[in-house]
């Protein structure tokens, strides 16, 4: 089986040598995802505003690859400062209903444009 590319204009495109997304075996691994808008505007605000804006990136590309939140297994979430952890968490846990998926969250001491969080997820998907 051959890995399948997924781009969507409902997400920011790549700004570096990667991709949106990949599909392998009815998996669907993403790229982090920042605080930009899909016109590539930054969301520079608390977050909060970056978290929802991260999250509304993430349920787009996973409902353009034929997933949704509710299939998601396991996300990795970055956080410039540990301290947002809260703050970021209840944001977070809105976006998912019923059973949350497996997580790894860590600060790291910087992210792409200097943003305050980001967001990688792997789910499934059905053809």
């Amino acid at each position: 089986m051959e890995k399948e590319i997924v781009t969507t204009n409902a997400a920011p495109a790549a700004i570096g040598p990667y991709v949106q997304a990949v599909k392998f075996n009815n998996l669907l691994y993403t790229s982090g995802q920042i605080s930009l808008t899909p016109e590539g505007e930054l969301i520079s605000g608390s977050i909060e505003e970056q978290t929802h804006r991260v999250m509304q990136n993430l349920k787009a590309l996973l409902h353009d690859s034929n997933s949704s939140l509710s299939q998601v297994l396991k996300t990795t979430c970055f956080l410039a400062n540990m301290d947002d952890f809260a703050r970021f968490n209840s944001v977070y846990e809105s976006y998912f209903e019923g059973v949350f998926p497996a997580r790894s969250c860590v600060e790291v001491s910087r992210l792409p444009k200097d943003v305050l969080i980001e967001v990688e997820a792997v789910a499934f998907f059905q053809n």
